[in-house]
This record gives structure tokens, C-alpha cells and sequence, in this order.
């Protein structure tokens, strides 16, 4: 999922005027907000890098330029609120994002789903979640056919050449029976459905076990939600667009399931993962678990993974009832996810998570923290 970095850092020239240096004492709420638990999700970023560095965004954020953060995190294991607190400032500069239409970004929330599973099917348990097709290769310059939209990251291999991939509806009809790629099997087409646009799951199975799935490919369409498509067909009005909203109207027009996810022709792969730390959420984009209410995707063309931002959504008190000015981590990003002041919040893990991301739709200003050898120190 992330590639290689420059060897030298990138110089102050080749930062984006997208960014607007500022001082911490600019940014609201920043002296309030508790910084700890998003050190630590910095600190497992900055172990990862070590494994496979991520690749630079950009807006120039060079990922080499962390390096000094990165030593330092990695050296201090017992870090307190304080010393958490102090490390950001000593390394980093904080800059306001402007959004591409000069108004304020925008904010939404995601989660882990948990849900009851099959490792076999059964009467019940008939959904299956797919493993990724081996006709399934990923697609760039180097072997992209033409007339292959730009946009598709993946391709199905034929003996005439690579084609798009099935669509959901296709895949849904059957396109991939008989394969064996049934990863798991669910009792719910919506339940799966989200968790396509989750990226992940944690699965109660019948046997009394559980399981951790996630993200390992997609088909390469692009991605329509079910929401877009119910405001279009003026069945749901836009200011009431919501997960839980969208699940309501399945459950009272279960005929018309298909005729509305259909309309999504993007669809996921997925992965049996470990396990991990069970207080902590799936291993996304960036190969670290995911922090509750401290990591965001974000659009990953533009902005390096294990970038901190500082996220003042002061209209969203929906997390734990207080305006929303967090210190949050890059480490995921997603189709959906497309701009410099864009950002996916990832809210935990269950069903009480689910609630709170669902309603997740607000402004929010953006204060990326850039390393200091970017600005001059």
C-alpha cells in the first residue's frame, strides 16, 4: 500500500502554498487537548517506517524530513502528557491547510464494524466477503492498456489482455462463483455492504471464535455511496443523509437493495489480518492499527502518512460531547477521501462507534504539523 520515500528532504520551495505557517498559540483548543494517546499513534508509525518507508505526498511533506521525529519517538517509550506535549513543538512547525475552494475542510467519520460471521455457509450465514481474485493485478503506467480509464488502480488479466474488473453487480450475480474465494459469510447484504466502505471488520463467529478482516484490493471502479444515490432518486434529502438513515431506508425497501448498491460499482477484497492489540482498531493504509478518535484517512496523493494534524471542528460534539479540536495522525486513506483539508475520522471499534461516525459531517479547519527542517527550523 505505500512506497518509497526520497533519501534527502525536500526544500522549503517545494512545500505547497496550500500551507500557511502559524503558531501553536493560533490554534484553537491546542493547549487543552490531551496529546498523548496521538503520540503514540505517531510512535507506531514511526516504527513502521523503519519496515517499509511510506511514500511523500504532494504537497511536499517530504517523509525523510520526519526522520528526527521519528528517532525520537522510537526512544521514548515512557512518554507522559508533558513530554508528548513538548516533542510536537520541539518538531514540528504547525500550518493552516486552506481548502481548494478557500472556505473551510470538511470531516467525516468511519469505524470498525463488528458483526457475526461464518467460516462455512449456512442457511443463515449465506454473504460472503471475498478474498482477492489471483485474475485480479494491480495497474499503473507501466501496463496500463489503452482505453483503461486512468482512474482504475486494478484490472482483470485475460488471455486477450487486462479489462476492467466485474463490477459489484456482476460479482453480486455471480461472476466469481465456483472459485473458492469466499473468505467468510455473513447473514446481512447491508452489514456487508458497510463494511465494504469500512475497509474492515471484526467478526464474532459461530464457532465462538473471532476474526479481524480488512482491506487487501478493490475492482478498481469508482466509488458511489448509497447515500449519493438516494438523494439523487429523491427518496432521502441530503441534510439527512446519515449511516443510520441509509440503513433505515434498506430495512423498509428491502426489494430495492439491489437496485440502490448496484448503482456502487466499486467493490472490495478482503483479507483475514491478526488480531493486534484488541483496544486498538484494524491495520489500515499505513500497516499500523488504527487509534480511536486519534488517526484519520486522508487523501494519500497529497499528504504523507504519519503526518499530524491538528483538526478544529467545533461544530462536531458528537464524539464526547465537546467540540471536536483534536491532534489526530494520518494513517489511512480512502477512495472518498479527495483534498488537502479533507479527512476521515477513525471513531473505534462496535456498534456504539458506528452510531457516532454515522452522523459525522461537518466543517472543520486543518493545521498540518510540518517537520521543522521543512520550514528552517
Amino acid at each position: 500500500m505505500s512506497g518509497g520515500a526520497s533519501c534527502t528532504a525536500a526544500p522549503p520551495a517545494a512545500l505547497s502554498p496550500t500551507l500557511e505557517r502559524v503558531s501553536f498559540d493560533k490554534i484553537p483548543g491546542w493547549r487543552q487537548d490531551s496529546v498523548l494517546s496521538a503520540f503514540h499513534a505517531f510512535a507506531r508509525s514511526a516504527e513502521r517506517v523503519e519496515i517499509k518507508p511510506y511514500r511523500s505526498g504532494a504537497l511536499g511533506i517530504a517523509l525523510s524530513a520526519f526522520a528526527p521525529a521519528h528517532r525520537a519517538a522510537r526512544a521514548m517509550p515512557d512518554a507522559d502528557e508533558r513530554a508528548a506535549r513538548a516533542f510536537f513543538e520541539n518538531h514540528f512547525i504547525p500550518c493552516r491547510i486552506r481548502a481548494e475552494d478557500g472556505g473551510p475542510g470538511f470531516v467525516t467519520g468511519y469505524y470498525e464494524p463488528e458483526v457475526e460471521a461464518s467460516r462455512i455457509r449456512t442457511e443463515r450465514f449465506c454473504v460472503p466477503l471475498y478474498k482477492r481474485p489471483d485474475d485480479l493485478v494491480d495497474v499503473d503506467e507501466d501496463n496500463r492498456p489503452p482505453g483503461l480509464d486512468p482512474y482504475f488502480a486494478f484490472a482483470r488479466k485475460t488471455d486477450a489482455g487486462l479489462v476492467a474488473y466485474h463490477d459489484r453487480g456482476a460479482i453480486d450475480r455471480g461472476a466469481l462463483a465456483g472459485q473458492g474465494l469466499e473468505l467468510v459469510w455473513l447473514d446481512n447484504r447491508v452489514d456487508a455492504y458497510f463494511i465494504h466502505v469500512q475497509g474492515a471488520a471484526r467478526l464474532r463467529l459461530d464457532d465462538g471464535s473471532a476474526m479481524r478482516v480488512t482491506y487487501a484490493a478493490k475492482s478498481g471502479h469508482p466509488f458511489t455511496g448509497a447515500g449519493r444515490v438516494l438523494i439523487d432518486r429523491g427518496e432521502l434529502a441530503p441534510e439527512t443523509v446519515t449511516m443510520q438513515s441509509i440503513r433505515a431506508w434498506f430495512s423498509e425497501n428491502p426489494g430495492r437493495i439491489d437496485e440502490i448498491l448496484w448503482q456502487n460499482r466499486s467493490f472490495i477484497f478482503f483479507r483475514e489480518s491478526d488480531a493486534g492489540a484488541p483496544e486498538l482498531g484494524p491495520v489500515a493504509a499505513a500497516k499500523v492499527q488504527l487509534a480511536a478518535g486519534r488517526s484519520i484517512a486522508v487523501d494519500r496523493l497529497l499528504h504523507t502518512f504519519g503526518t499530524p494534524f491538528f483538526i478544529d471542528a467545533p461544530e462536531l460534539d458528537a464524539v464526547d460531547g465537546q467540540p471536536f479540536r483534536r491532534l489526530m495522525i494520518a494513517q489511512d486513506t480512502g477512495s472518498a477521501i479527495t483534498g488537502p483539508a479533507r479527512a476521515d475520522l477513525f471513531i473505534g471499534s462496535g456498534a456504539a462507534a458506528g452510531e457516532i461516525a454515522g452522523v459525522i459531517r461537518h466543517k472543520a479547519d486543518f493545521y498540518a504539523l510540518v517537520p521543522r527542517g521543512l520550514l528552517g527550523g
